[in-house]
């Protein structure tokens, strides 16, 4: 098997310059927020593709896809802390992806799409966000929820 071409650019290590953050609403199911966080993560792999770094391999050869270069930390929070975190990210023009009570009932993409667009942004029942901007900025967001357990 093809090995991976050496490396091009040094990869960024601790500390980052940014923060990738998955605030999850308290009280949701277990399931439930492995399944939130899993999707909002996506979602910021998806708009912000530089923090993808490359494929791994191990010493067999068998090749592995790529993970994010940083941590994503996962938090907690009530649900007005989401509304909070939410609007201010916006504001701030930082890449945001939301997850709401309503895609649980949902059976794809297009009805998750159209579950979000029949409600106003301040009116979304979040039960997640996910932030990626730089760390003081997402701290402040993100102010008050707690580390997930």
């Amino acid at each position: 098997m093809e090995t991976l071409p050496a490396e091009e650019t040094v990869d960024v290590g601790p500390p980052w310059p940014t923060k990738i953050t998955v605030l999850l609403r308290e009280g949701l199911l277990p399931w439930q927020e492995l399944n939130v966080t899993a999707f909002l993560a996506s979602a910021v792999a998806a708009a912000v593709p530089e923090l993808v770094g490359r494929p791994y391999e191990d010493g067999d050869g068998t090749r592995y896809l790529a993970m994010f270069r940083q941590p994503v930390l996962v938090l907690q929070a009530d649900a007005g802390a989401l509304a909070r975190a939410r609007a201010g990210a916006i504001e701030r023009g930082l890449p945001t992806a939301v997850f709401t009570a309503d895609l649980f009932a949902t059976g794809g993409d297009a009805e998750n799409r159209a579950a979000v667009r029949a409600v106003r942004g301040a009116d979304l029942d979040l039960v997640g966000i996910a932030l990626h901007g730089p760390k003081n900025t997402v701290d402040e967001l993100t102010k008050g929820a707690r580390m997930h357990p």
